[in-house]
């Protein structure tokens, strides 16, 4: 069994195709991972999709094949072609994979290097995953190890430090834009963790913020928490006219805010779209200055700069996570492999002695010595061939050489890296 990851980021796909791509809800979600985990060649998976990226974890019997099936499901919900997707898309498999799934968990693969959102985000794709039966022990134990490897380069590591996001990103540019907040009066929309992020920021730094959201409870709660005031959502027309910054980050599966809902105003505006698929249909102009998520990649370039020397420590722990990941796969697959060998072994040692003894060809009374010395034979001749199993570091190797030995012991009990369970 293989680990296999599809990957479609900020690094390979415009926010155009990132849209195409994008799984706006759950139940969207559902359908899709029912798909994946029909084929015959994929017994687990996981699906994020969040507004910079949207990658599919799988574990998979044959990596081609299911790599082939999974690009053929992406075409079909994007409306793209297989061939686009491929030329496009980062793909690993095994060590690459666990590698990637590390670096995406320590925030090292997000447009901003060190931010923290990615982990829960991961976090909540594992738990939709599991808790409908989408994905089981394989995915979980890499899964796992994942939080272990972030956990440990934000404690040794400088690298999340004043944690950022996009959310950030873009409060950061608008301070660029206009100075200073002090005074000023922002909208925001949406009610996600976005928002949640804007309007701490831009409340500390001295903006009147207003919040709005299709759900005015759920507007009302984080208003509360930041300091904000509410408008009913009803009223966007006319209050999209009345601020000099709006801030959109819904999940509206399209723009909510168009051209012809824009009236001439006599001050700059500037509107920032946090959205995937894009909040905002109009484009900059008339006094309007629309930045989407890919606008903000100069201030995520400098703030990767500021953070190489951590990134450079970063990397060096996931690649130590990454091989420590799979010699422990290795040795929950091995040791009792081994452990049955010398068992077997030492039966047909104490079987041939005893059988030695009852023919008369060894007096009884050198039974003991017999029986250890068969041991010891057996040990002698087992010890190196052992050492080897455990030496392997390929884990495609490993796999193969359990998977032969178990084959020739006849032990279909024999526990294996292969063997993990589909869809539990």
């Amino acid at each position: 069994m293989h680990y296999l990851v599809i990957s479609f980021s900020h690094k390979n796909s415009t926010l155009v195709q990132r849209e195409k791509l994008a799984f706006v809800n759950d139940e969207v979600k559902k359908e899709m991972l029912v798909r994946i985990n029909a084929h015959a060649t994929i017994n687990e998976a996981i699906l994020l999709s969040t507004c910079n990226r949207i990658e599919i974890v799988c574990s998979c019997s044959h990596v081609d094949e299911a790599t082939k099936h999974l690009l053929s499901l992406l075409a079909e919900h994007s409306k793209s072609s297989s061939d686009d997707l491929k030329s496009r898309a980062d793909i690993f498999d095994d060590y690459g994979a666990i590698h990637h799934l590390f670096s995406v968990a320590s925030s090292l693969d997000s447009m901003v290097v060190g931010e923290t959102q990615i982990l829960g985000q991961l976090k909540d794709a594992f738990r939709l995953c599991s808790e409908n039966g989408y994905c089981g022990l394989k995915l979980s134990r890499a899964l796992l190890a994942a939080q272990k490897c972030a956990a440990e380069i934000r404690n040794a590591t400088d690298i999340s430090s004043k944690p950022v996001s996009i959310a950030s990103v873009a409060v950061s540019k608008a301070r660029e834009c206009v100075e200073s907040f002090q005074g000023k009066k922002v909208l925001v929309i949406g009610s996600g963790e976005m928002s949640v992020i804007t309007c701490k920021h831009l409340s500390a730094h001295g903006a009147n913020v207003c919040l709005m959201n299709r759900t005015r409870s759920k507007a009302e709660a984080i208003a509360h928490e930041c300091g904000a005031t509410v408008r009913g959502y009803e009223e966007l027309k006319s209050a999209l006219n009345e601020y000099s910054m709006v801030f959109t980050a819904t999940g509206a599966l399209s723009a909510i805010i168009t051209d012809d809902m824009v009236k001439p105003v006599p001050f700059e505006r500037y509107w920032f779209d946090m959205a995937v698929p894009r909040d905002i249909e109009c484009e900059s102009g008339d006094g309007i200055h629309v930045y989407r998520i890919d606008d903000l990649k100069e201030i995520v370039s400098a703030n990767i700069s500021m953070r190489e020397d951590e990134a450079r420590t970063s990397f060096v722990l996931v690649s130590r996570h990454a091989s420590a990941f799979f010699e422990w796969l290795k040795a929950l697959s091995i040791e009792p492999l081994i452990k049955n060998i010398y068992e077997r072994a030492y039966h047909s040692a104490h079987i041939e002695a005893a059988r030695v003894i009852d023919k008369g060809f060894i007096s009884k009374e050198y039974e003991d010595e017999v029986t250890k010395a068969t041991q010891q034979a057996v040990k002698r001749f087992l010890h190196p061939i052992t050492e080897q199993m455990r030496c392997h570091t390929d884990p495609l190797r490993t796999d193969a050489l359990i998977d032969a030995l178990s084959f020739l012991m006849n032990d279909d009990q024999t526990p294996s890296i292969q063997k993990s369970h589909k869809g539990k």
